[in-house]
């Protein structure tokens, strides 16, 4: 499983990909429930992946900005993400950040927009705010 550092870069991660507004964000709304449970699932293949992959974006933010990820402002989060979407990154990465970066946002919208039967997308929340209302 992740360890308490990886779960601290993963909701940060999340929070920054679905930020809250009116309603609430990724890690709040259960993408990180989601996640978790899929790690014992169907995502278990990839869990080393996101081991490496959220310590290499720890290790990334503190070289590029002096910071870890979490001690970065919204907006300077922002821009960091940007960059490793790109794969613009300093240091030596033992994955693809371009591809992990695109694997995270593809496992975030799943968990966000999810059933919730499958832990994530809390109380329907991602439904209520796209106006796809249903009685859970």
């Amino acid at each position: 499983m992740l360890n308490p550092h990886q779960l601290e870069i993963l909701q940060t991660v999340v929070n920054i990909l679905i930020p809250p507004d009116d309603y609430p964000g990724g890690w709040e709304s259960g993408v990180g429930d989601y996640l978790l449970h899929q790690f014992e699932g169907d995502l278990k293949p990839e869990l080393a992946t996101y081991q490496q992959g959220l310590l290499a974006i720890d290790t990334e933010a503190k070289a590029a900005t002096g910071q870890f990820l979490a001690e970065l402002n919204p907006h300077a989060q922002e821009a960091f993400m940007a960059t490793m979407e790109h794969g613009q990154v300093q240091t030596s990465w033992p994955i693809d950040p371009a591809a992990f970066f695109a694997m995270l946002v593809e496992h975030c919208a799943e968990g966000f927009y999810s059933d919730p039967d499958n832990y994530g997308n809390h109380d329907g929340a991602a439904w209520k705010m796209i106006g796809f209302e249903v009685t859970i």
